[in-house]
């Protein structure tokens, strides 16, 4: 299932590499034949997302490799790695288009030609359906590289939309808003900048191992509680490593119970997690003795 997910996430990321790259190309062309500065750095920034899809085509192939010796719990939290990376990407890219374009501020002699505008609007239709389906395809398989990969679309969209804004009232006041054409590619590196930071704060925290909703784990407890024998969950832990979580359980049992028979409870329990709750990829049970609510028996 993991090898099929991932198989199917880089899938999205060549389809990805090759819109942008297509988008990339003819922004920055049309943008600098018609003098465009938004639209030369919305075109930056796709350049960005072929580099950042192909971080995710990387992680994605590594990720889905099988556990090994050194490796016990897989390779799934090369994906976070991954994830990371494509923030510091994102960060660093946003910086450079804001300083660029503010650079470029008072170097215009003619308002922009009007035909650079259908670039981006074909850019913000194209990124909007990638968006939904990286989005919808991310968290349907728990990876965190295709979701940030998603929101870097998203922004895609909002990043068009500015630059769009700036080069329509350049082209309607060329008088007034000659400058706004600039301004509007500074607005997109800093969107990027803000995009970049929220991918490094979120995989930072999966890094750190930060416990999943409490939605999810209280899934967890109930879960186990449907197996019979089994009483009373008393702790419940769990990290993500890579796609999918993996759980450690304190399971409360009867204490007359045989060593064998409680060792049955905690397997059943850990077949029934893996089998019905699927972001799940594997359950470390830990048997104790149930003495009441009291503490006693």
């Amino acid at each position: 299932m993991v090898v099929m997910k991932s198989r199917n996430g880089r899938r999205l990321a060549v389809l990805s590499m090759a819109v942008s790259g297509a988008l990339a190309v003819t922004k920055i062309t049309v943008g600098l034949l018609g003098g465009s500065t938004s639209v030369v750095a919305d075109g930056v920034e796709s350049a960005s997302d072929v580099l950042a899809s192909g971080f995710l085509l990387f992680g994605l192939w590594v990720a889905s490799r099988p556990p090994d010796e050194d490796h016990p719990y897989g390779h799934g939290r090369f994906e976070t790695l991954t994830a990371l990376g494509l923030g510091f990407v994102l960060a660093a890219t946003g910086g450079l288009i804001a300083l660029r374009s503010l650079q470029t501020v008072g170097d215009n002699l003619q308002a922009p030609a009007f035909y650079t505008i259908w670039p981006l609007i074909a850019s913000v239709l194209l990124k909007g359906s990638l968006a939904v389906v990286k989005m919808r395809a991310g968290n349907r398989m728990g990876s965190s590289a295709l979701i940030a990969d998603a929101w870097n679309d998203t922004v895609d969209i909002l990043s068009g939309l500015t630059a769009l804004v700036a080069l329509g009232l350049t082209l309607w006041d060329p008088d007034r808003f000659l400058s706004a054409d600039h301004y509007g590619g500074s607005a997109v590196g800093v969107i990027v900048i803000f995009l970049g930071l929220q991918v490094i704060r979120t995989n930072t925290l999966t890094l750190m191992d930060t416990m999943p909703s409490r939605k999810r784990l209280d899934e967890i407890r109930r879960m186990a509680k449907t197996v019979p024998g089994a009483i009373e969950v008393e702790k419940c832990y769990a990290r993500k490593t890579g796609m999918r979580w993996h759980v450690d359980l304190h399971l409360e049992v009867d204490p007359d119970l045989t060593v064998r028979r409680s060792h049955d409870i905690a397997t059943e329990v850990r077949i029934a997690c893996k089998e019905n709750l699927p972001w799940v990829a594997d359950v470390l049970v830990h048997v104790e003795p149930y003495l009441g609510e009291n503490g006693t028996r």
